[in-house]
């Protein structure tokens, strides 16, 4: 049966992007009830489309590669799903279903009507996202990148300001200006490219990057796409859209934006560097970008802190984690790591920083739920006045707590292999002060998740009144995701070698043979 999945690997990818758009397509057609039944209908099969892709990649020991039409670039368009991209397409499945199953009690249509303006515009736009993250963790073609990046980018924003509040429309047009920059610079470095090289595909322009003597226009496209999706990813000093955006989003979308929509363009940075222009990647260009990342980890934990509201204490926490992830690069880029690539089940950052977004996708969509949750039944979200909620919700309290957990870093969790595996790194190639940032973000983490915890479980004082009842099997759902994120860390090493497919590491850093 594995067989026949490798076999038929290039139609699985075809389907992983038909899928989300036919339903998409047919929902518009329908309408009104039909939007919601489709998608939930969509989920499990999209998922189940994500783990035969996976499970095909895993087992043929390849990515898998098609050419759409059976036309080859340049004239034709290629999809392929190396290791990270079949785990990128596997955790937006799982976050998915979860989104959609919690969203079914917020975005029903009323009974009586045939159709209502929210419940449409969300279950269309959850899966025009889908359709976009798979575009883009399928894509081989630079300029077919921009177009699903703009896919994910009108599709993210109106998710922002569902409810039509000034404040919510204002937080979504900060949200668009940012994106709109960051679609010109990278639109802008794609064309420089091309008129160097002749071409977009990935594959064919690592090859003649590598092979002719380094263009100037390469540098500075690297210079202008890099600038442009790092305004979409939100790292710091151009995060200024992400918290208002959070601030008046509905929980489910805030989930999609903090755990999907923001790891898009992260990816798309990861290709950039490590598949067409690895020789790029010099230390100082390196320490530059984990320079950003360690200030955002620590901008971002000193602004959680600060905050009054549950939700936005998340958003600033979005920021921080994000910042981990930046640190990938002067750690794979190190030669000092290299020896680690010859020693077997060898920990390394590139191993660590996929495992930071995954356990980061799932505990970050829990959080942001159960903080919707915990915002409905009180009927607010400020933190000074969650005084018992650990009483009156506990399951929700505990997914909460446990997903806080996997961001502090704390062992058995995911995000503490992740972590680990990036000290390690650290330590290997002698960068001991990326070791200070992750020691110094993990306390700060668990400095504001203690504001939190600390007042939720309060004793003192009545229990507090809830003016809506919570539904369990929402709570279900929240506690779900946050148990994948602590159970990420109890998977053996050996059993992340679907990271390494297709991603030659040896000569820039560390990483699973």
């Amino acid at each position: 049966m594995l067989s026949n999945l490798v076999a038929g690997g290039d139609r699985l990818l075809v389907l992983a992007l038909i899928l989300p758009v036919a339903s998409l397509m047919l929902a518009f057609v329908l309408g009104g009830r039909h939007a919601e039944r489709i998608a939930l209908a969509t989920l499990p099969i999209g998922l189940a489309v994500a783990v035969a892709i996976a499970a095909a990649v895993l087992h043929g020991d390849a990515p898998l590669h098609t050419d759409l039409g059976g036309w080859a670039p340049p004239l034709g368009v290629a999809l392929r799903a190396d290791g990270l991209s079949a785990i990128m397409l596997l955790t937006t499945a799982v976050v998915m279903v979860a989104v959609g199953l919690f969203a079914r009690a917020d975005f029903q249509v009323p009974p009586g009507t045939t159709e209502s303006r929210a419940p449409f515009a969300f279950w269309t736009l959850l899966l025009a996202l889908w359709a976009a993250l798979n575009a883009v963790f399928l894509g081989e073609d630079l300029f077919n990148l921009y177009v699903a990046l703009e896919l994910l980018t009108f599709a993210a924003i109106p998710l922002v300001c569902l409810d039509g509040r000034a404040q919510t429309l204002a937080a979504a047009l900060r949200y668009l200006v940012f994106a709109l920059l960051g679609s010109v610079l990278y639109l802008l470095g794609a064309a420089l490219l091309y008129g160097a090289y002749g071409t977009l595909d990935i594959g064919q322009l690592a090859a003649r990057i590598g092979g002719d003597p380094l263009e100037p226009a390469a540098l500075i496209a690297a210079a202008l796409m890099t600038a442009g999706l790092l305004a979409k990813t939100a790292l710091f000093p151009v995060h200024l859209w992400l918290p208002p955006a959070h601030a008046g989003a509905p929980a489910a979308a805030s989930a999609l934006l903090s755990a999907l929509a923001v790891k898009a363009s992260f990816f798309l940075i990861l290709r950039i560097w490590f598949d067409v222009m690895p020789e790029l990647l010099a230390q100082m260009a390196a320490q530059v970008l984990a320079a950003l990342g360690a200030a955002a980890i620590l901008f971002g934990g000193v602004l959680a802190l600060r905050q009054a509201r549950l939700k936005m204490l998340i958003a600033y926490s979005t920021i921080a984690q994000i910042g981990y992830l930046f640190l990938i690069f002067p750690l794979v880029a190190s030669p000092e790591t290299a020896p680690l690539a010859e020693l077997r089940n060898a920990p390394g950052a590139w191993t660590g920083g996929a495992l930071q977004l995954v356990s980061h996708a799932c505990a970050k969509a829990a959080m942001f739920m159960a903080a919707g949750l915990i915002a409905a039944s009180l009927g607010h979200d400020r933190i000074r006045d969650l005084g018992g909620i650990g009483r009156a919700l506990p399951m929700t309290l505990f997914a909460f707590g446990i997903a806080g957990m996997s961001l502090m870093g704390l062992p058995p969790s995911g995000g503490f292999m992740a972590k680990w595996l990036l000290l390690l790194a650290a330590m290997q190639c002698g960068q001991w002060w990326w070791m200070l940032v992750i020691l110094a973000g993990g306390l700060l983490t668990g400095a504001y998740l203690y504001r939190v915890l600390a007042t939720a479980l309060s004793t003192q004082g009545p229990s507090p009144v809830l003016v809506k009842p919570v539904d369990r099997s929402r709570e279900w759902v929240v506690l779900g995701l946050a148990l994948i994120s602590v159970l990420l860390g109890l998977v053996p090493l050996s059993s992340f070698s679907l990271i390494q497919i297709g991603r030659d590491v040896s000569g820039i850093g560390v990483g699973l043979p």
